[in-house]
């Protein structure tokens, strides 16, 4: 094996393990269940934080310290819209990764037969 095939080996091998630490560190972002909630809410549409800490039951500097986070890691974007600020997820395949999550929640309860 030559020099540049091992270097693009190596490359590849290193975007793997970048992509698979991006993944982790959201999967662990979501792990929390009042950052799931807030997640789970914006899946089905933008929202402020009054509405997103009547959705989720915590406590409000709860809830925008948690929205501090997804927005810092980049999965939830925010716009103004007079003095309120307007939360929304970063792109779709963050609320169809909340729906699984929680399939197979609905999997693990009973509610839903096993099935592929």
């Amino acid at each position: 094996m030559g020099t540049g095939t091992h270097m693009a080996g190596a490359q590849a091998a290193q975007e793997r393990g970048d992509r698979l630490e991006v993944a982790a560190s959201v999967l662990a972002l979501l792990a929390d269940r009042t950052r799931l909630a807030l997640m789970e809410r914006l899946g089905r549409g933008e929202a402020d934080v009054t509405t997103l800490t009547e959705a989720c039951g915590a406590a409000r500097p709860s809830v925008s310290q948690h929205l501090a986070k997804l927005r810092l890691a980049g999965l939830v974007t925010t716009r103004k819209d007079g003095r309120r600020v307007v939360y929304s997820l970063r792109h779709g395949h963050l609320r169809r990764l909340v729906d699984e999550a929680l399939n197979v929640a609905d999997h693990q309860l009973g509610s839903l037969p096993p099935h592929d």
